[in-house]
């Protein structure tokens, strides 16, 4: 299965945000390459929040191009066979995590945002991932830092589509 047939499948899985679904749907149907950073008219993207259930704490990458605080994520890859891969390899990657465990049940939330041109839009496909006991992280090459943030505190550093992921993820825990 290719990834575009991937994407698909999970975006008609998935039940809640039905506009923001069909939207995901239909630039996919209109763009066989809407899963590659190459389609200039926007692509899909894969994320993940990376989440200490036990400590209450989130971990966020201060990203080296945006200057905000954003949860784990990024292009998908040819390698990448699935959403959920992507999602995983990018948040292994950004946080230097290894053990992370995607949450069960699929995406917990869409976010769509404009980015900067060639591109247009970031369909963006969000999981959360759970924190092995001790683990460490490192700042990678597209982070200026990466920190965990008690839950109470991501309002105060991120922006409301990051807070809203934080607040679907707690509700699936």
């Amino acid at each position: 299965m290719s990834l575009h047939d991937d994407a698909v499948l999970v975006l008609k899985g998935y039940e809640d945000q039905a506009d923001l679904r069909q939207a995901y749907l239909d630039h996919l149907a209109a763009h066989p390459d809407g899963v590659w950073k190459a389609c200039e008219k926007g692509h899909v993207t894969a994320s993940a929040l990376v989440v200490d259930p036990e400590r209450g704490q989130a971990l966020l990458t201060l990203h080296k191009k945006l200057g905000m605080w954003l949860q784990m994520g990024g292009h998908c890859e040819p390698a990448d066979t699935s959403l959920e891969a992507a999602a995983l390899r990018e948040a292994t990657e950004e946080s230097g995590i290894p053990g992370l465990k995607l949450l069960p049940g699929g995406p917990v939330r869409l976010a769509r945002h404009p980015i900067p041109p060639p591109c247009h839009c970031h369909f963006d496909v969000q999981y959360a991932a759970l924190a092995p006991a001790g683990a460490v992280e490192t700042v990678s090459d597209e982070s200026l830092d990466v920190r965990w943030f008690a839950y109470d505190e991501v309002a105060d550093v991120a922006d409301g589509s990051v807070v809203r992921l934080l607040e679907a993820t707690r509700a699936r825990l």
